[in-house]
């Protein structure tokens, strides 16, 4: 009988199994103040010197703090202050140092300044390496040859402390900006206005020499610079060093001299690059014993946010938690027309932030993290193509509905035009599609035409999104919307739909004539083959570039595809050997001059490194954008900017793609999730009702156990014969 028992208990195993829930997180996670999200991939930097990307910057905005933010709730967006008493406005002065008003021309305008007051009860998080001994001097600011205990996580080390943020450490930060070692992305723009900062660049540049040479020196022939920098970091302290833009006035004020007018600095003031870094923290990450656990300020951010890194585990979960010394800030009490009815204002004058822990688990893949949603273990998803058709469905009048099982489930759908432009770039250094000149521009008239963005909106994103018109999006000022603002080198305007429509290939195939290539070959006969760089690669990818290639096919124009890796790829572009690729840019703030410097010939790739991908360069559109960016939005500024979009949509340096809209589900227990493109800090404002998320996951998730009793007991009852069987035997073996 003990053998027939065994027959059953993989099935008892199995049978348990199939009983208990499907919930990915531990116990102790449940009915506690907890956002739970995911991401997608490894942030590569924390630091706010050197972070630039969304991934990053969904951690480090809730952790740093620049001296701005913007409202929350406010459209168009306004800048308010965050650890300031005030937004501060730029006091113009000419060469002599006479102050000059605020509508001063910019060509007489020698020196900006902006005065930066700090509030005075803003502190940083608990962190070892504020902690003193009883002489005063810092428990883990440690001797080259001291050590930490093992660690992974600077909180793991006794003693921490905390203190009153102060104006040296915006200025720290700035400085920071300049270091040679840390590669900032954006150093070269604000080189451009900071008065001295690329001078104090290169005194930074000879220390970090000066002491290579000496370390060099010291250890003789056999020396490895980079294994030694490894282990042993560089350190400059930056209190040390000073340049003229830059000045500490006291405590709590700051001033940054600019040595043109630049509007647009503002909205720099409340990037993560500005948060402040106290010369502490530098100090005890760039020193060996940190440099020796990998403990750097890179993976461990200390800000004065509302929250904290706790766990950083890239490979599988991140986890915010709520800073204890978060200074007092509210929710917004006022808002768009229609917030009230939306319910973003329920929380109006409550204390934030509102949740203790934000806990994100990496998936990689997007069916598992929309599954996970949809069982409620995730409180927001964003509307990926391989779930669309699950999540959305278009309704009368294009507009976009939720399904069924959505509302089943009250999830909500909110949608935003993001503040991006997507975009074909030609190469116009390139011989045979760059240049100016009459013919080269038709060619790359002829051939915007014929790409039908619009087809491809419809195909590739499910529709969400717009033909380009322009390089400016929606939403920002200079973008204008019908006949004002359509691009009349690729569409005509249909009085009757009151839209723009696609020109015939018909005009596109008597440009490409007029460009020397009727039929799509040159004078000898030859085929025009126009070549496609692009990392793309699998599936999805080669419908999109058999799709490629049955645009430019209308004109009889071959379209050759060069794959490569995403390095070689930016090698590529960074050297300008290649002809046509893919192009995007996400706005960094809510001005024009953001988008339009995409096309300046300063910001060339190839000439300055910058981010004009397609070496365009007009004089006469460099000559406005010069005008333009030193502007604050006017009239003026409008007409100007008119202009420039007139001679690029002429000269047709990219392929004019799209504009893209973001669909985002949120569950019903998740409030005040407004879109909001610029900032980032949004994970304050977020709250969630616990006892509703459980009460649904519960529901959501109970085990279907039917199969598996219906399948035990046909096991069971097929069974009894061999059960029999193997009593008889057993019985007659023991008389025998």
């Amino acid at each position: 009988m003990r053998k027939a028992l065994r027959l059953f208990a993989p099935l008892a195993s199995l049978f348990l199994l199939s009983c208990q829930p499907n919930d990915p997180y531990r116990p102790e996670e449940h009915d506690k103040n907890i956002l739970f999200s995911s991401f997608s991939g490894e942030p590569k930097h924390l630091d706010p010197a050197r972070s630039y990307s969304e991934d990053e910057y969904n951690f480090i905005t809730q952790i740093y703090e620049p001296p701005l933010q913007y409202h929350y709730l406010k459209r168009p967006y306004e800048l308010i202050p965050l650890t300031t008493t005030t937004v501060p406005e730029p006091q113009y002065f000419d060469k002599d140092g006479k102050a000059l008003p605020a509508d001063a021309p910019p060509e007489n305008v020698a020196k900006v300044v902006y005065a930066i007051k700090l509030r005075g009860d803003v502190q940083y998080q608990d962190h070892p390496c504020f902690a003193r001994n009883a002489d005063e001097t810092y428990r883990w600011h440690l001797g080259p040859n001291d050590d930490f205990p093992k660690i992974d996580h600077p909180d793991e080390l006794s003693g921490k402390d905390t203190r009153k943020l102060r104006a040296e450490d915006y200025a720290y930060q700035l400085k920071r900006l300049a270091h040679p070692l840390l590669q900032c992305p954006i150093f070269g723009l604000l080189a451009d206005y900071v008065d001295g900062l690329g001078d104090f660049q290169a005194t930074l540049n000879k220390e970090v020499e000066r002491i290579r040479a000496e370390r060099r020196t010291a250890a003789g022939p056999l020396y490895n610079q980079e294994a030694d920098e490894r282990t042993n970091p560089i350190y400059l302290d930056l209190r040390k060093y000073d340049f003229p833009g830059l000045q500490v006035v006291d405590e709590s004020t700051l001033r940054i001299t600019l040595v043109k007018p630049y509007p647009q600095f503002k909205y720099w003031l409340a990037m993560p690059f500005f948060a402040p870094i106290p010369w502490e923290a530098d100090r005890f990450f760039t020193q060996p014993a940190a440099a020796r656990q990998n403990i750097a300020l890179d993976r461990f951010p200390i800000g004065t946010g509302p929250y904290t890194l706790a766990v950083n585990e890239p490979n599988f979960r991140m986890t915010l938690r709520r800073n204890s010394h978060f200074h007092p800030e509210t929710y917004p009490t006022d808002g768009e027309p229609g917030d009230e009815k939306e319910g973003f204002l329920q929380d109006k004058g409550k204390a934030l932030p509102f949740v203790d822990e934000a806990i994100y688990v990496l998936e990689k893949e997007g069916v598992p993290r929309w599954n996970k949603f949809l069982q409620g273990y995730y409180d927001a998803s964003g509307v990926g193509g391989d779930v669309f058709d699950q999540a959305v469905q278009l309704g009368s009048g294009g507009q976009m509905n939720l399904t069924d099982e959505m509302r089943t489930h009250n999830i909500r759908l909110v949608s935003e035009v993001a503040p991006s432009t997507m975009y074909y770039a030609f190469n116009m250094l390139d011989d045979v599609v760059g240049g100016l000149d009459e013919k080269k521009k038709k060619l790359r008239q002829a051939l915007s035409i014929a790409f039908d963005v619009e087809e491809y909106i419809q195909i590739f994103m499910n529709g969400q999104g717009f033909a380009a018109q322009g390089p400016i999006p929606p939403g920002l000022f200079g973008y204008q919307e019908g006949k004002e603002g359509f691009n009349s080198t690729v569409y005509d305007w249909d009085e009757k739909e009151k839209k723009p429509k696609r020109k015939s290939i018909e005009e596109a195939k008597k440009l490409l004539a007029e460009a020397g290539y009727p039929e799509g070959r040159d004078a000898e006969g030859k085929p025009l083959i126009i070549y496609f760089d692009t990392t793309g690669r699998g599936a999805g990818s080669k419908a999109f570039l058999d799709w490629m290639r049955k645009q430019f096919g209308k004109l009889n124009v071959q379209l050759q595809i060069r794959s490569t890796d995403y390095n070689q790829f930016q090698e590529k572009a960074s050297k300008g050997n290649w002809q046509f690729m893919g192009w995007g840019w996400n706005a960094d703030y809510p001005d024009p001059e953001n988008f339009l410097f995409l096309l300046d010939e300063s910001q060339g790739k190839v000439k300055a490194g910058g981010e004009n991908a397609a070496n365009y360069s007009n004089p006469r559109y460099n000559e406005l954008f010069t005008r333009v960016k030193a502007m604050s939005n006017s009239p003026e500024r409008l007409e100007l900017i008119k202009q420039m979009n007139r001679i690029a949509r002429e000269d047709a340096p990219w392929i004019w793609g799209n504009h893209p809209v973001d669909f985002s589900l949120y569950h019903q227990w998740y409030f005040n999730a407004k879109p909001s493109s610029f900032g980032g800090n949004s994970l304050k404002y977020r709250r969630v009702d616990t006892a509703l998320r459980e009460k649904c996951q519960k529901e959501w998730n109970q085990p279907v156990t039917w199969p598996l009793w219906a399948l035990l007991g046909l096991l069971v009852l097929c069974s009894i014969p061999a059960s029999l069987t193997i009593y008889r035997r057993e019985k007659e073996g023991a008389h025998a």
